[in-house]
């Protein structure tokens, strides 16, 4: 059997109709998906807790979001880790493996997860207020963590997917080094001298989370999910410490894509003697928290990637519900120099407003076949899967998705 035939049946498997599925998808494609659901609690243990039981409305209504656009590959931003997996276990069995109002249960076979860096005591003063908080869930401790978190794993990933993932294939960019990044843009105090001291830049990673590789192999074919979620630019001061992490976690996919010399550094968070090879088909998946024109991000943050040689960012997930509550909302929003209709978050009108920062972003080898962003329009039925109240609360991101054929 060819590759060629062997994707072509894969994506027929994955592609078959399905009652009350609402985002329609082309019989020859695969869709590939990210969604920041703000599935974190405020404590550890949280999240298991309340996947334990079917009837969380808050995990309940992200179910319905993702049984409504079924994706085959699903990158779940803000999903508190567990050492054990336990979590991402509850809300296959308890939320996506039961149909929500009407629409069909989903199924995922394979799932991945990870350690990240939120909630990792630094044992540092990262944010040099004059003391070290040590103790998680303390006043300060997030400030000092590794990457922001009240606990370790608060804000974690997880993918599930519908086709097996290499695991032995994986490449983790966790414990990678801010300071052995070339270039890095460290921040500096008013009078230019370092925020970070040696002893900060020894123990700080660049990854606020962590940025995985990991192999999927559909049908005859390996596509790289490239996942992460960078630092807000923003909760900082005139150091701009959040905006320039930013940058350089984005810029670390740009690095790894274009391999040879620009990615040499990242050998350092491999195993000695692991390849550093670039990815050959990829899709970059995941919340950024950088838009292209508007927001507080460095310029040309994002553009890192959206103008990389070998990203096709042509093709732009857009809705008709983003354009609309852009304009009904006002506020930032009527000042902003991006199109609308590209929003994939719902952020405060008086202090950001709208932005795009959530990204689905394949490898110009792979053809895409359709785009869009989930928002519904406010006189659709599902509006209330993205309404923030009370009863919803579902998150303030969108879920973003790209579906792809082989050419």
């Amino acid at each position: 059997m060819t590759a060629r035939v062997a994707f072509a049946l894969a994506v027929l498997v994955s592609t078959t109709a399905v009652r009350g599925q609402s985002v329609s998808k082309p019989e020859d494609a695969v869709r590939f998906a990210t969604f920041n659901a703000s599935l974190n609690r405020d404590t550890a243990g949280g999240l298991v807790r309340d996947l334990s039981t079917p009837d969380n409305p808050q995990a309940k209504n992200v179910a319905e979001v993702i049984q409504r656009v079924r994706p085959d590959v699903l990158l779940v931003n803000e999903f508190d880790f567990d050492p054990d997996g336990r979590a991402a276990e509850l809300f296959q069995k308890n939320y996506l493996g039961v149909g929500q109002n009407g629409a069909e249960p989903i199924a995922y076979p394979y799932r991945f997860t990870a350690e990240v860096n939120t909630g990792v005591a630094s044992g540092r003063d990262l944010d040099n207020d004059g003391r070290v908080v040590t103790a998680p869930g303390s006043r300060g401790y997030g400030n000092d963590a590794i990457g922001f978190g009240m606990f370790p794993g608060q804000y974690g990933m997880v993918i599930y997917s519908m086709f097996p993932i290499d695991r032995g294939g994986v490449r983790e960019f966790q414990k990678l080094l801010w300071k052995d990044m070339p270039g890095a843009l460290l921040p500096t105090r008013a009078d230019g001298s370092p925020w970070y001291d040696a002893g900060d830049l020894a123990v700080l990673r660049l990854s606020s989370k962590s940025h995985w590789d990991v192999p999927i192999a559909v049908g005859g074919q390996t596509v790289h999910v490239l996942a992460s979620h960078p630092t807000p630019p923003a909760f900082d001061g005139p150091e701009d410490r959040n905006g320039k992490r930013n940058h350089d976690e984005i810029r670390l996919w740009a690095d790894y894509l274009t391999g040879g010399s620009d990615a040499e550094y990242l050998r350092r968070a491999l195993p000695p003697g692991a390849a550093i090879d670039p990815p050959g088909s990829f899709v970059v998946l995941g919340d950024m928290n950088a838009d292209p024109v508007d927001g507080g991000s460095i310029a040309g943050t994002i553009q890192q990637l959206l103008k990389h040689p070998r990203v096709n960012a042509e093709a732009v997930p857009q809705s008709d519900g983003a354009k609309e509550a852009s304009a009904d909302q006002g506020g930032m929003n009527a000042d902003h120099k991006g199109a609308p209709e590209f929003d994939t978050a719902d952020f405060p009108d008086k202090s950001v407003g709208n932005l795009r920062v959530d990204y689905a972003l394949p490898s110009k080898d792979l053809v895409v076949a359709g785009k869009g962003v989930y928002w519904p329009k406010r006189g659709d039925g599902l509006a209330r899967l993205v309404r923030m109240s009370p009863e919803a609360a579902t998150s303030d991101h969108r879920l973003v998705y790209v579906d792809l054929k082989r050419p």
